[in-house]
């Protein structure tokens, strides 16, 4: 009997180590995806994260949401080096795990409907997408995340490049301020997320 009991602590003992790696080794590679500023950088992020999203216990959400910020930030860069270059196909596997980040987190995500918005709105820049239809899906995520997204760094740049696809670069200049502020600002960024910030164009 106390054999037996003997080899279930080592069992659970073993089951535990394990998770405190996986978890540690997720938290590396979050941090990878908020610091990466290549597109090789992102490719390897995403890989990881996309198995996370099966092997992760639990929050698999931020596995997904990760994932999808590997593969939009992807097409940034390349849009970035060739605006004309056809990133539909990195953009769609954004928008897949987007929307599965979520729907797998059971509560109210501003971090997820930021993302998704930004997702949308360079969707709207691809040719022979429906640009009206995603700039109307940018505008309703930015109205579902601004109650829960005071001071994100992230909101006001997906504000800004929603008001520069308006043609509005005054009202986006301010934006892409508020953004950088928010950013210097260690209080300001809700959750973990601090990536985006080579989105602003100053800082490029």
């Amino acid at each position: 009997m106390k054999k037996t009991l003997l080899i279930c602590f080592l069992v659970i003992g073993f089951c535990l180590n394990a998770q405190n790696y996986t978890e540690k080794d997720f938290k590396q590679t979050v941090s990878q995806v908020n610091n990466a500023k290549t597109e090789n950088d992102f490719d390897n992020a995403f890989q990881k994260l996309s198995r996370y999203t099966s092997t992760k216990p639990t929050e698999k959400w931020e596995a997904y949401y990760y994932a999808a910020v590997a593969m939009y930030m992807k097409a940034e860069l390349q849009l970035k080096k060739t605006p004309s270059q056809d990133v539909s196909e990195i953009n769609a596997l954004a928008r897949k795990y987007g929307k599965a980040a979520y729907s797998d987190n059971k509560q109210n995500n501003a971090e997820a409907d930021i993302l998704l918005g930004l997702i949308a709105l360079q969707r709207s820049q691809i040719s022979g997408t429906d640009a009206k239809k995603d700039l109307e899906a940018a505008s309703q995520f930015i109205a579902k995340a601004e109650p829960n997204a005071q001071n994100n760094p992230r909101l006001a740049i997906l504000k800004a490049k929603f008001q520069e696809r308006s043609g509005n670069k005054g009202n986006a200049e301010k934006q892409f301020q508020n953004a950088l502020k928010a950013f210097e600002n260690k209080n300001a960024s809700t959750g973990s997320a601090t990536w985006g910030r080579i989105l602003i164009p100053s800082m490029n």
